[in-house]
């Protein structure tokens, strides 16, 4: 393996933390005789034209440095090549790096740990999620989670989580479940009025809502929650569970799990890591052993 390794950086990342980050995690790793080069870019589609040039001239490892968004950008650039992937959580939510089992918010404590695990061959094959050619690592949201990220989208201020907190109360006294029709594997379909449906290669979204408790990133299925037809004071009871991932012990919510799962609904957008893949209907597919992961 080349000792030189390179940052994907989102420089943006929680307000400004991405940049800030960079400097001690690139520190680490030079201190632990690495050769570190920085990619930038001007805007998303710069930025992964750029990390692919790096993959394709033989980079030794892809790190990104920022939240999930940065994460899911990088996997578009390093998925299938064998390059392995590491990770230095600097956004707001680090679903992904929680599910990998990365420090959150140590930019120097994850260079250590990645640059340790890159002289002693500590690698290993996760499972992705993948629709249509978008891959995502830790969550497909849709349904009430997702409008609230569209409403959250739309709104200029206020900055940060608050922003999207004021967006769910907005949305909570509006929403009505949605008619869905779930195809499992191609085969088993169900027709359910639901309030979400949240298709989990790793178990968290939303900075720490663990939604998908069960979701394993190496048995080669998707964890499908679907949260049915409940009140909205119903909802604001089980929600607080979600972080505990006890929330899936109510009667109104189903586990699922399968390879392929096929999500159809009317005006709904699904959210892959945060960020927007299309309306529905979508086809979700676990891959396994798609992307190669340094870390603990």
């Amino acid at each position: 393996m080349t000792s030189e390794i390179t940052l994907f950086v989102n420089p943006t990342a929680g307000r400004g933390r991405g940049a800030r980050a960079a400097r001690p995690a690139a520190a680490a790793l030079r201190d632990a005789g690495f050769s570190v080069r920085t990619v930038l870019g001007d805007d998303p589609q710069d930025a992964l034209a750029r990390a692919r040039t790096a993959v394709e001239e033989g980079t030794g490892a892809l790190i990104a440095v920022g939240g999930d968004g940065m994460a899911n950008l990088a996997l578009q650039a390093v998925v299938g090549t064998g390059t392995p992937f590491g990770l230095v959580a600097a956004g707001t939510g680090n679903d992904f790096a929680r599910a990998l089992g990365m420090p959150l918010r140590e930019p120097a404590a994850a260079g250590r740990m990645i640059a340790d695990a890159l002289k002693c061959g500590r690698v290993r094959d996760i499972d992705l999620g993948r629709v249509g050619d978008r891959w995502f690592g830790a969550v497909l949201a849709s349904g009430f989670d997702s409008r609230v990220n569209d409403r959250g989208n739309r709104m200029r201020m206020p900055l940060g989580r608050f922003k999207y907190d004021l967006a769910m109360v907005a949305e909570l006294a509006a929403f009505k479940p949605l008619p869905y029709r779930i195809t499992l594997d191609g085969g088993e379909v169900r027709e359910i009025e639901a309030t979400l449906v949240a298709v989990g290669n790793g178990p968290s979204y939303g900075g720490g809502m663990r939604i998908c408790p069960g979701a394993d990133l190496t048995d080669g299925l998707l964890d499908i929650t679907v949260v049915g037809e409940c009140s909205r004071a119903t909802l604001l009871r089980v929600f607080p569970k979600v972080y505990r991932g006890t929330h899936i012990d109510h009667p109104a919510i189903t586990v699922l799990r399968a390879a392929t799962v096929e999500l159809s609904a009317e005006e709904v957008t699904g959210y892959a890591d945060g960020e927007p893949v299309g309306p529905l209907p979508l086809t979700a597919r676990c891959v396994p052993g798609a992307l190669r992961v340094v870390g603990p």
